[in-house]
């Protein structure tokens, strides 16, 4: 059994799916925890109110926006004075193609980088900025499949953005190791969440034929490597990136 307590941990993304159940292992492993939400307010409260007050506590920001990560780290560093180890995952997937308009085509690739790459880049700046006062930290980024075997037409700004995130991962470890600041990246293939719910119903099939153990993972299989990464028990595992696909991508 993994022992966080006395650590601090933002988890953004944390009201749903993956963060959801991330957020629960770690509070249930001893951790305190920020849960940070975009638009699920209610279910960022929930959780708290599940875990208690002294425990977690929610944080709500439109990674969307421009400069919203940074303020986002620093609202959760003050909560008690300091963060141990940022988890990011908090990300978007919609869908765009090369025969949509042009507009469409650029909004979409603006706003899945924004979310998924450049904000987690502000959260990894604040990170490391933070850690290095304290000697040392750890960072988690969630990642995909994607960003090694890509994706389909339509989510090639998705494989994109998570190609960046495993690249920003790998450099992090490399340049900030001597100050003991720690990165990791989870890799998901596909995973029952609400987010992912109706895409599976609809091609289950298919996907279970290109997993060699035949279903996709569960939240909480994700959750347990982001908990074993967040506990410092495998330092000089940093850089490396977790697959968690059921064998369906090997590297």
């Amino acid at each position: 059994m993994l022992d966080l307590t006395g650590k601090v941990i933002l988890v953004t993304g944390g009201s749903r799916g993956i963060g959801a159940a991330t957020v629960r292992t770690l509070a249930g492993a001893g951790a305190q925890v920020v849960v940070h939400y975009g638009r699920g307010a209610g279910e960022a409260r929930a959780i708290v109110e599940e875990l208690g007050q002294a425990r977690a506590i929610a944080v709500g920001a439109d990674l969307s926006r421009p400069g919203a990560a940074s303020d986002l780290f620093r609202e959760a560093a003050a909560w008690q004075g300091r963060l141990d180890v940022l988890v990011n995952n908090a990300g978007i997937a919609p869908t765009v193609t090369v025969d949509d308009p042009p507009d469409e085509w650029a909004d979409t690739w603006t706003r899945t980088l924004q979310v998924n790459l450049i904000a987690v880049a502000d959260l990894c700046r604040e990170a490391i900025l933070h850690f290095r006062e304290r000697g040392g930290g750890i960072i988690v980024n969630v990642a995909s499949r994607a960003a090694f075997r890509g994706d389909n037409p339509d989510a090639m700004h998705y494989a994109a953005s998570k190609g960046g995130v495993i690249a920003l991962t790998r450099s992090i470890a490399r340049g900030y190791a001597p100050e003991n600041i720690l990165a990791y990246a989870v890799a998901p293939g596909w995973v029952r969440t609400d987010m992912a719910g109706e895409y599976l119903r609809e091609h289950a099939a298919d996907i279970a034929r290109d997993i060699p153990l035949g279903d996709v993972a569960p939240p909480e299989e994700v959750a347990n490597t982001v908990a074993f990464l967040a506990s410092g028990l495998a330092r000089h595992m940093t850089g490396a990136t977790l697959d968690i696909n059921g064998a369906s991508y090997v590297r």
